[in-house]
């Protein structure tokens, strides 16, 4: 009769102790959530979300002729862009290569070349140059030898 209470004793300790495990393992796993929570949740709602920046495919993809002709940059040069001259897109639409003309300060360099970094997140789009270079007015030459053919054929 003894080593049955021995072994009942011992049987209820070993279960107690499970239970105290599982409940220290379950209040530990609670308390650590619920104090998390509160920090993360003020923490987001404090900091904005932070916008996802395109590459060039990706800001080029809304501009008429996807972009060529029309000025774009990385969002940290000062007086440096490309205007657009040609692209060559892959079947995703987000990937390529690309040629265009340097602009420093506004003066254009000799001829395209290849525009390095495309893929990156960080290009914009120049509306500023784009909007100059399409209201510039056109040379009196041209329209004095438009005159001229109309005078002739008349």
């Amino acid at each position: 009769m003894a080593t049955s209470l021995v072994n009942r004793t011992s049987a209820t300790n070993q279960t107690l102790c499970f239970f105290r495990l599982s409940f220290n393992f379950l209040k530990s796993f609670n308390t650590s959530s619920s104090s998390a929570n509160p920090s993360s949740t003020a923490s987001s709602s404090q900091k904005p979300k932070r916008k996802k920046k395109k590459n060039l495919f990706e800001v080029s993809q809304f501009l008429p002729n996807w972009g060529i002709g029309y000025h774009m940059a990385k969002s940290h040069w000062k007086n440096v862009s490309y205007e657009i001259t040609k692209i060559n897109l892959y079947k995703d639409g987000r990937h390529g290569k690309a040629w265009g003309i340097a602009y420093k300060d506004g003066i254009p360099a000799d001829a395209p070349k290849k525009i390095s970094g495309v893929h990156k997140r960080c290009w914009r789009y120049i509306p500023s140059l784009s909007k100059s270079l399409e209201m510039k007015p056109t040379s009196p030459k041209s329209t004095e030898t438009a005159q001229e053919i109309e005078a002739q054929a008349a």
